[in-house]
């Protein structure tokens, strides 16, 4: 993030969402601009400024509708780092299938589109293409199970926290029941269905791991009570290693059956521990009300 004023890009797969996002960073109080040609980037990031400006920060929407987009983008973040201006990046991404089905609903073509490409071959290209910049993101959201309400609702919540910490290793902790799919945005995943299962008990069935009862179940006792010490303990030891190699931004993904009981009783005693640790780490319970 800029010391000066906050530059942000919005990209990634074409139909994840990028309108949408750009219309709550509008909402946030930023300046956006969506379909600038990047070289124009480190240009207009130059006429921003907190003096000349009431807006919180610049917010930039691109993708691939310019076909030179990759080699601009690396000659303007060259420019912005110059200039010292750091750029924060959101990626959005989806599922394929799910990306299809919006395509065939709002009947229109995918900027890679062509007679001699069709839809899944753009998708997957355009996916191949923009993976230099999905590992550079500070903040990467798989959409395909979020209404429009539910994106707005997570961008104000982690962008919030963004802001907040804007230095260090960000650690964003998932939970999410393998009867539902793993998130595709998972950097580490961890699969908990060794531990004891509320769900057969009928007093805690209806109840969550985020009340102190299920929570007690699970971690309390062993194997629950060892094994979150030893992960605690595994990623204090891990995130430092990774920092190291240039990675600022970890997704751990943390899932049970539904996604409802022992994963989110894990990952609450995780993001505690990391948060305490001096993390900056954000939680998301994926499919609690699905489980």
């Amino acid at each position: 993030m800029s010391s000066t004023f906050p530059v942000i890009l919005v990209t990634g797969l074409s139909g994840s969402g990028k309108s949408t996002a750009l219309r709550v960073f509008e909402d946030l109080g930023y300046f956006c601009v969506d379909g600038l040609p990047t070289a124009m980037l480190p240009k207009l990031a130059e006429m921003f400024q907190p003096k000349t400006t009431q807006h919180r920060g610049l917010v930039l929407g691109m993708d691939l509708r310019q076909s030179d987009f990759i080699q601009e983008w690396e000659e303007a973040n060259q420019q912005l780092e110059k200039m010292g201006i750091d750029l924060t990046i959101l990626f959005l991404e989806c599922r394929a299938e799910t990306l299809v089905t919006r395509y065939a609903t709002t009947r229109r073509l995918h900027p890679l589109e062509s007679r001699n490409l069709g839809l899944e071959q753009a998708l997957e290209m355009e996916k191949e293409v923009l993976d230099p910049i999905r590992d550079s993101a500070d903040l990467v959201l798989d959409t395909t199970d979020y209404s429009i309400h539910d994106l707005r609702r997570i961008l104000q919540e982690k962008w919030t926290d963004i802001e907040n910490n804007p230095r260090g290793m960000r650690v964003r902790v998932v939970t999410f029941g393998f009867k539902y799919g793993v998130p595709l945005e998972a950097d580490l995943v961890f699969d908990l269905r060794f531990l004891p299962n509320p769900y057969f008990d009928e007093k805690l069935r209806e109840l969550s791991g985020k009340d102190a009862q299920v929570s007690d179940y699970v971690l309390k006792t062993d194997p629950g009570s060892t094994f979150m010490q030893r992960f605690t303990d595994f990623m204090i030891y891990l995130l430092p290693l990774y920092a190291e190699e240039g990675r600022h931004r970890i997704t751990v993904a943390i899932g049970c059956t539904g996604g409802r009981h022992r994963s989110v009783s894990v990952a609450e005693s995780l993001f505690s521990q990391l948060r305490e640790a001096g993390y900056s780490s954000t939680i998301e319970h994926r499919h609690l009300e699905l489980g």
